[in-house]
């Protein structure tokens, strides 16, 4: 102890007596720091555990990812711009305000919640088609690009190389050099490897207009968290056609294949009719807020949007900063309005308490509620940690299905076959509190009738948990579940 005390004090300039003493002042700032914020309390917890085991690693780590600040200059843009936005969403909502008298009571409050802090209002008139193919969707993908007279818009979280995605770049440049005004936007994180590719230069080479959305700048930590990113979906075709979904720029031939989890397998819907022109719209703000060079916040023009069809939809864009927890209350709100059934399939699941309590409230209510998820997930943390809330899911009558023919990607919330929220959110903590994410949600019966078949061929190539059997599984299973569901609050 002489000599170590002897080290430290030449090499830190104070005895090892003090160690001790500022751990306990690191603790007890921190505690403090965390009553300050009122942060949830499963992840003030766990920040608070990490700390108390990992005091610098722990504080180092909870200034890279602990808080959920894009930025003070980013923050500020968008602040500015959302003003600058409001004014254009506030006439839509007037514009439409008839639409939402066409829906049930529970369909109204639902899309009143959605809309609310400057959200897109419900609109009737569209033709919204369902696609399950990924390759034919790629290859949908192109004939739009080839029919395409005015614009093209892409925002995606990944366009990974190689396969029928190079296709698509390939298509877009043609129609850049046809005269196409072509503006792509991808996450910095999700799309490194195309950021680092040939793509961008030849795309720009062309004529195509490309942003990098949240880029990760080193140094910048303390000003803006790392892990905070673009997660949308989006393809509008001359501002009158749009595609969004689960689906990335990929293709699933080629994509993650390392992974071995199989092929990912998404949806997507293609849509015609005023709803595109709410995500013509969120594309032309996350555009102006990713790029430098915009310093406010315009609507371009009034896309082209005529009316195609009889369902009532309407978008429904989420994230940090602005229109913050929107997402939770409408899942929360969702799950609280049914009444004979509840569908929820997704990738990654890994709600809070007040999510799985709704579930299993639901459930016990009478409703059927049903969870189906990936079997093999390429995340193993969160793997572990969405089977430890299997055993309370089950118990209180929640149907777990495990889907075996690849990664189950596609994310979805169908309410009693008449609601459907459909799009690009996972039902976990990162897309409900971290990620830009985008959603339609569907008030028809016809759409829904569609995704309730899809639903039925993921069951038919799913296995049933069995209570009885999970609950013989080996104990160091629950233990591991258990450990990985301490970090869940921050996964």
């Amino acid at each position: 102890m002489n000599i170590l005390s002897y080290i430290f004090g030449s090499v830190f300039g104070f005895s090892l007596i003090w160690i001790p003493i500022l751990h306990a002042s690191i603790v007890f700032l921190f505690g403090l720091y965390l009553i300050s914020a009122r942060r949830p309390v499963g992840v003030a917890f766990a920040w608070f555990l990490i700390v108390i085991l990992v005091p610098l690693i722990g504080i180092s780590l909870y200034i890279l990812i602990g808080e959920r600040p894009v930025g003070r200059k980013l923050t500020r843009k968008i602040v500015r711009m959302n003003h600058e936005y409001e004014k254009i969403t506030q006439e839509m909502r007037q514009q439409y305000l008839a639409d939402r008298k066409k829906l049930p009571l529970e369909g109204q409050a639902l899309s009143l919640l959605a809309e609310s802090r400057n959200g897109s209002p419900v609109v009737a008139g569209n033709k919204i088609e369902l696609h399950t193919e990924s390759l034919k969707i790629l290859q949908l993908f192109i004939h739009e690009i080839d029919l395409a007279k005015k614009s093209l818009h892409l925002e995606f979280y990944i366009w990974a190389l190689g396969g029928d995605a190079d296709k698509v770049g390939e298509a877009l440049i043609a129609a850049a050099k046809r005269g196409v005004a072509c503006r792509v936007l991808l996450d910095s994180l999700g799309s490194k490897d195309w950021f680092k590719s040939q793509w961008p230069e030849r795309f720009r080479a062309a004529g195509i207009q490309v942003t990098e959305a949240l880029p990760i700048q080193f140094g910048r930590f303390q000003f803006r968290r790392a892990d905070l990113r673009l997660h949308r979906k989006i393809f509008v075709i001359d501002g009158a056609v749009v595609w969004t979904g689960s689906m990335n720029m990929v293709d699933p031939r080629t994509f993650k294949q390392d992974s071995g989890v199989g092929e990912w397998v998404d949806a997507m819907v293609r849509i015609e009719g005023p709803v595109a022109s709410q995500f013509e719209l969120t594309f032309a703000f996350d555009w102006s807020v990713d790029n430098p060079r915009i310093k406010h916040f315009n609507d371009r023009e009034p896309p082209a949007s005529p009316h195609e069809g009889a369902a009532l939809a309407q978008e429904f864009s989420s994230g940090p900063v602005y229109r913050d927890d929107v997402l939770y209350q409408v899942l929360l709100s969702a799950i609280m309005d049914a009444r004979q059934e509840l569908t929820i399939t997704t990738p990654y699941f890994g709600p809070d308490d007040g999510l799985i309590q709704a579930l299993m409230a639901a459930a016990g209510r009478g409703v059927k509620v049903t969870l189906i998820v990936p079997k093999l997930n390429d995340s193993t943390l969160v793997a572990w940690s969405s089977k430890s809330f299997y055993s309370d899911l089950m118990s209180a009558g929640v149907q777990i299905a495990e889907f075996h023919g690849g990664l189950l990607h596609t994310k979805s919330l169908l309410i009693d076959k008449r609601i459907a929220i459909f799009g690009s959110v996972n039902f976990d903590q990162r897309s409900l509190r971290l990620n830009f994410e985008i959603s339609l949600i569907v008030y028809n019966d016809a759409f829904c009738a569609k995704l309730e078949k899809l639903i039925e061929t993921y069951l038919q190539q799913s296995d049933f948990v069995d209570p009885k059997v999970w609950a013989k599984r080996p104990r160091w299973h629950h233990y591991l579940e258990n450990a990985a569901h301490l970090a869940s609050p921050l996964l």
